[in-house]
């Protein structure tokens, strides 16, 4: 039985030892060998100072030494940070400072751009460069190590008592206002969740998953563990190209792909004709487009196709059967396995099927709050009303701020994010809605609704679109689709073509909040 997250390879190495457990740039490591390496790093970590619940963060992009680190980290009884290597150095030494890191593992040149920041990072004693560059820079009070020195440690790990229910990792998300928020997960929660996946997915040994996610994204950590839960091989890739990604699944013959909403985007555009091993596709981390969703349909007619929501709070909460898509097309589903979602009123209460309420997740996948920040916890993580008489002890659930409705049989629908709902003319409009009518012109690339301040309609409806390759795209037809299909009061005040791909967030997804901040200075600059 597996409770710890390092067990994951542990017990794929006992029963598939000769299996390969990573693929990196032609470099295979089977699980017997990465678990023989987990436990020798594990070491080293610990004789470098890794104490007991204490924090160590990688900052490297996806290879073979980046997963060794996040998963040695645990054996050696300490919480993982996946830091993404897309960040910044501020952003970098935000985080490292944040949640107390103690040990840095990156690469020369990445610690060459932290100089300035690793002063402030007050619990930072040592860094790790996994390369053998010459000019590692010396940065004053850290003790600086390289990878062999962790490899020719001898002395055997202290055994060091972790329960499942301990602090496991920490993973950044970013808020729609302020700095990140650390989100603690247990062992328990990663664990769970890994399960949880694998099941509903079918992953079995001989699966070949493309991890093309930030592993900073628990959407991008998952695809490793539930591999690992079931012994099969992760492939990584860090992708310059969406056509790279399709080369991968040919060359490697991936069974099992994730990817968000802007990437699939691009990928339903190319073409997939040599790549049909894909047994499954997901998506998460928004709507999937309906367009979208019937190019990749009829490009792998034989691949099944996942639709799920998650937030890194509680990792994963409903995933929709591809049996159902063809029925329920714009539904997130139903809950994954071993976890409970709710839609609930502002007082607690259960909605009606088809009224709007938040969606609330409850069991063993909610996380342990946000790192330091009490308050940000208390909003997030509040005790639901218990259904058994006679419990005295209350239970915390997570609040998502998410809009849905259930229907009638259990399936819920996605309506818009709390912070991302635009208020105008007294009504409460999703951008989401906006946006599908838009997509299904089948002229646009990316598009976004957003509502900036009015002073009449307390919010106007701006939308920011991008051209499908060899489309042309004028903001008249645009509109006039949009009036087609929408009431007055939903109809876009203003439209903005872009030639260019629109901002990305560090996990991929569309940058909401950098274009928020944009066409608000822009609408200042135009009205001043």
């Amino acid at each position: 039985m597996v409770y710890l997250v390092h067990d994951l390879i542990n017990h794929s190495a006992h029963l598939t030892p000769d299996v390969d457990a990573l693929s990196y740039q032609g470099q295979k490591k089977s699980y017997e060998a990465l678990a023989s390496e987990i436990e020798q790093l594990a070491a080293g970590f610990f004789h470098a100072g890794l104490g007991r619940s204490e924090r160590l963060a990688v900052y490297l992009e996806k290879r073979l030494e980046s997963v060794s680190a996040l998963f040695a980290a645990n054996a050696a009884g300490g919480v993982f940070v996946p830091v993404n290597p897309l960040l910044k150095p501020e952003q970098v030494g935000y985080i490292l400072a944040d949640c107390n890191v103690r040990i840095l593992v990156t690469s020369t040149e990445r610690l060459k751009l932290l100089t300035e920041v690793l002063p402030s990072c007050h619990d930072l004693h040592t860094v790790i460069t996994i390369d053998n560059k010459p000019g590692i820079p010396e940065v004053a009070g850290l003790n600086i190590l390289n990878w062999a020195d962790l490899h020719s440690i001898r002395a055997p790990l202290k055994s060091s008592r972790v329960i499942d229910g301990d602090m496991a990792a920490i993973l950044y998300t970013s808020g729609s206002t302020g700095k990140p928020k650390g989100v603690v997960l247990s062992h328990r929660n990663i664990v769970t969740g890994a399960k949880s996946v694998a099941q509903y997915l079918q992953n079995e040994p001989n699966d070949r998953i493309l991890s093309v996610l930030p592993l900073s994204f628990d959407y991008g950590l998952s695809q490793l563990t539930t591999a690992f839960h079931v012994g099969a091989t992760n492939v990584l890739m860090n992708y310059l190209l969406p056509r790279d990604i399709i080369r991968t699944v040919e060359k490697e013959n991936i069974s099992g792909l994730a990817a968000v909403p802007p990437l699939w985007i691009q990928l339903a555009q190319l073409n997939w004709e040599n790549a049909q091993s894909l047994r499954y596709i997901t998506n998460s981390g928004g709507a999937m487009p309906r367009a979208t969703l019937d190019l990749l349909g009829k490009a792998l007619p034989r691949t099944r196709i996942f639709l799920m929501y998650g937030l890194t709070e509680a990792f994963r909460s409903t995933y929709l059967p591809p049996e159902e898509i063809g029925r329920r097309p714009d539904s997130i589903g139903q809950a994954i396995p071993n976890a409970e979602i709710l839609v609930l009123r502002e007082d607690g209460s259960h909605c009606a099927p088809g009224e709007p309420g938040e969606l609330v997740h409850r069991g063993a996948l909610v996380s342990m709050g946000y790192w330091n920040d009490s308050e940000k916890t208390a909003a997030c993580f509040k005790p639901i009303i218990s259904r058994q008489n006679g419990l005295t002890l209350p239970e915390l659930a997570v609040w998502s701020g998410d809009t849905v409705r259930m229907d009638e049989a259990g399936f819920l629908y996605f309506i818009g994010r709390r912070d991302e709902m635009i208020k105008t003319s007294g009504y409460r409009v999703s951008p989401t809605e906006i946006e599908e009518i838009l997509y299904a012109t089948e002229k646009i690339g990316e598009t976004v609704a957003i509502g900036l301040p009015h002073p009449v309609l307390g919010q106007a409806i701006l939308v920011i679109a991008t051209p499908r390759d060899g489309a042309s795209l004028d903001a008249a037809d645009l509109l006039a689709a949009c009036k087609q299909h929408l009431p007055a009061y939903m109809l876009p005040s203003y439209i903005d073509i872009r030639q260019d791909s629109l901002p990305r967030s560090p996990n991929g997804k569309i940058d909401r909040k950098k274009l928020f901040q944009e066409m608000q200075n822009q609408f200042i600059e135009n009205n001043s």
